[in-house]
């Protein structure tokens, strides 16, 4: 009865130890997935200007001939959207991109950028309804700001600086760019590998 009683202790304790090692493996693994899906931002590359940089100042010409002015000290806040008719992705995001922006900053100025003729964008401008705000074709565009891959998109302040700017294939992507202006970093990537103590911001 005795050895019984021991033996069954024994494993009762084997149970325990062997509970508490899965226990720590599964809390390992948590960490592990917490890491893996924490909050993505927009692909920041090596193009320019960079966050915290002056933009170019561009005049431009909108989709009914009306000039626009981007980048620059003229006050207004602009999300620069640039998208190609050929862009699957593209196509998906631009009836999102307007509710983000006025979600998040209702005073924002959106202005859609692609290149190439009016011919080939005409009958695309109309199915998307991109003649009621602002869409400009420009290449100039698309070079001062280094666009290389798309659809990417530049968050800009009243002042005309750099806040936030990437390739965003996801509605996530691009509201982490008005998340980065909140937190005063160049992208989320950025925030979430700084140590809790780290406050520095872009300039």
């Amino acid at each position: 009865m005795v050895d019984a009683l021991i033996v069954s202790n024994v494993l009762l304790w084997l149970a325990v130890v062997a509970l508490s090692a899965l226990v720590l493996v599964l809390m390992r693994q948590i960490g592990v997935l917490h890491e893996r899906v924490a909050p993505a931002g927009a692909l920041v590359g090596r193009e320019g200007p960079r966050p915290g940089e002056a933009a170019p100042a561009l005049e431009v010409v909108d989709w009914h001939g009306d000039p626009l002015r981007i980048g620059g000290r003229d006050g207004a806040a602009t999300l620069l959207f640039f998208v190609s008719s050929r862009c699957p992705i593209c196509k998906v995001l631009l009836p999102i991109v307007p509710d983000v922006c006025a979600a998040e900053d209702p005073d924002l100025r959106l202005v859609i950028a692609s290149d190439g003729s009016r011919e080939e964008h005409a009958d695309w401008v109309r199915e998307h309804g991109l003649e009621r705000g602002h869409f400009v074709l420009s290449a100039q565009l698309g070079m001062a700001y280094q666009i290389g891959r798309l659809p990417y998109a530049v968050l800009l302040d009243g002042d005309g600086i750099v806040r936030a700017r990437g390739l965003v294939n996801t509605r996530e992507h691009l509201e982490s760019l008005f998340e980065a202006r909140r937190r005063g970093v160049a992208s989320v990537q950025e925030f979430l590998a700084r140590g809790p103590d780290d406050d520095r911001r872009v300039a």
